[in-house]
């Protein structure tokens, strides 16, 4: 019976669509996933009560293999961000996280991270992101990048302000092998800039840029557009080239309706392919939702694995839904 149920649906189902069947066993289970494996359709979800009755989320076909559509490097799990601190030298108004100088520091502590690289490289994690808040306020960021970049790629987040004193010290320690620093930088020059995180930004942004590289640094700079003018983009990126940094160095992501941001692109987690993000309150689907409670997956920080393994498992189910559905926000 639940064979002929399968054929009825599937006749009714275009390529890649989903519909539900009942069956009242465990046995019909199995029975309709033997099916659906050697029809070429997908069982994708089962909600079934204690008897083995409920429902079947069935799939017409196959989705393609995410790790050829993604590629290996934006696979879940892939990449790891961890929120070193929350608080901020500035308050930048469309800020996802809501830092600023006055936002409780959440810190995630330099031996709880050194633990998660090391537990995140086990599990098959490629590369790290030290994100906040402003890590280069924190005095202990070079042991922290040290104990990262010993296991893993490391990239770390900063908006390239703090580069003196104590700040540009903790920076000329930190190895250049396996490292690469991420400065903010919206614009060529300093308007657009400056009008989102504050007068006099932009022109310490560059000479960040300039202190970074000197040390022999890699730089990425990643700039936050909402809706750019035309030639804007151009510009920025004539501006980058000058400056000395690569073109695939150079990245462009919107501004996401996420923490301070009252306009932007709206995301939810089945809009998003997950990049697994840890701060001091718990593990999230993405870094641009890391206050966001419906982006939360766990409270529950170590072990991470079991995180890792369920935000893989989640993103499966959700790409045998709706392959392509989830897309790529391009924090880095």
């Amino acid at each position: 019976m639940v064979i002929l149920d399968l054929m009825r649906l599937m006749a009714t189902l275009a390529d890649g669509a989903v519909g539900e069947i009942a069956v009242a066993s465990v046995a019909e289970r199995e029975t309709a996933e033997k099916w659906c494996a050697r029809s070429g359709n997908t069982v994708v979800q089962a909600d079934l009560d204690e008897t083995g009755a409920g429902t079947l989320t069935v799939r017409r076909g196959r989705p393609p293999d995410p790790l050829l559509v993604l590629g290996p490097e934006r696979m879940p799990g892939a990449r790891l961000w961890m929120y070193t601190n929350f608080h901020c030298n500035l308050a930048c108004d469309y800020c996802c996280v809501e830092s600023s100088p006055q936002a409780p520091r959440r810190e995630l502590g330099a031996d709880r991270i050194a633990r998660l690289a090391r537990e995140a490289a086990d599990w098959g994690v490629r590369e790290v992101f030290l994100t906040g808040g402003e890590p280069f306020l924190l005095s202990d960021i070079g042991t922290i990048v040290r104990s990262c970049a010993a296991l893993l790629p490391t990239t770390v987040l900063t908006n390239g302000m703090v580069f003196r004193g104590r700040g540009l010290r903790e920076l000329d320690a930190i190895p250049r092998d396996n490292v690469a620093l991420q400065i903010s930088l919206d614009s060529a020059t300093s308007e657009l800039h400056d009008s989102h995180r504050g007068h006099g930004s932009w022109a310490r942004a560059v000479e960040g840029i300039r202190v970074a590289r000197g040390l022999g640094f890699r730089v990425r700079v990643a700039a936050t557009v909402a809706a750019p003018v035309p030639g804007e983009l151009k510009a920025f990126h004539d501006f980058l080239d000058e400056l000395g940094i690569a073109q695939d160095d150079q990245v462009v992501r919107p501004v996401a309706r996420e923490g301070s941001a009252a306009d932007g692109v709206q995301i939810t987690r089945a809009s998003l392919v997950p990049e697994v993000a840890v701060t001091a309150e718990g593990v999230y689907w993405h870094p641009v939702a890391a206050i966001d409670d419906d982006a939360l997956v766990t409270r529950q920080i170590e072990p991470l694995a079991p995180a890792l393994d369920e935000i893989a498992h989640a993103f499966a189910e959700l790409w045998a839904r709706k392959a392509n559905a989830a897309q790529l926000f391009p924090c880095a």
